[in-house]
């Protein structure tokens, strides 16, 4: 697949609350629906990450789910199936996440030997601590923005799910970094000075 198909498919993906909002300004969920189940086949097509096929089946779970979403709200013409899916993709970065410190190397490390292929046990025992981190952020994520399909208004859900979830998971990343930089780096320098 192209790579300006997977962009393509990763800015619907996270403008998906935005364009369920107006969507269903315009259309019927129903219609919405079968949006979703498209979208969904697409995105399960185009992941070949080793980082997501880690669990294995995990994109032919959540594929299944998101059909049978699509399929709740088009059959019973309701938008909440539509307003699952963010919930259901937290769940599925949840699983890779959790899954990964069963069966280590964790995501972190992963991502982190990319930079670094030597890390060093400490490092290691670093990246764990924040794949963790990332863990106890997805559960987070669940439960608030299933409270929004609940409980709020179309217009709440957006904005969590739309803006808010990714203005938290962006202050995480960048929050760690610092950390990492200003304060394990640092350390890490100061122990092997001595």
């Amino acid at each position: 697949m192209s790579v300006l198909l997977k962009i393509a498919v990763a800015v619907v993906v996270l403008l998906y609350p935005i364009a369920i909002y107006f969507g269903l300004q315009q259309f019927q969920p129903k219609y919405l629906a079968l949006s979703l189940a498209a979208l969904v086949i697409l995105r399960a097509s185009i992941t070949k990450s080793p980082i997501i096929k880690a669990v294995k089946g995990l994109w032919l779970i959540v594929l299944v789910v998101g059909l049978s979403l699509a399929a709740l709200s088009f059959f019973t013409n309701s938008d909440l199936g539509l307003k699952l899916y963010p919930v259901i993709i937290s769940a599925g970065f949840l699983a890779v996440f959790t899954y990964s410190l069963s069966q280590p190397p964790s995501i972190i490390e992963r991502l982190a030997r990319l930079q670094e292929p030597d890390l060093p046990p400490e490092g290691v025992a670093y990246t764990r601590k924040v794949t963790k981190v990332w863990c106890g952020f997805f559960v987070l994520n669940i439960l608030i923005s299933l409270y929004t399909v609940i409980f709020s208004s179309t217009e709440i859900w957006t904005l969590y799910n739309g803006l808010v979830s990714y203005l938290l998971m962006g202050t995480l990343f960048i929050s760690e970094l610092i950390y990492r930089k200003c304060v394990v780096q640092r350390r890490a320098v100061d122990d092997k000075s001595l």
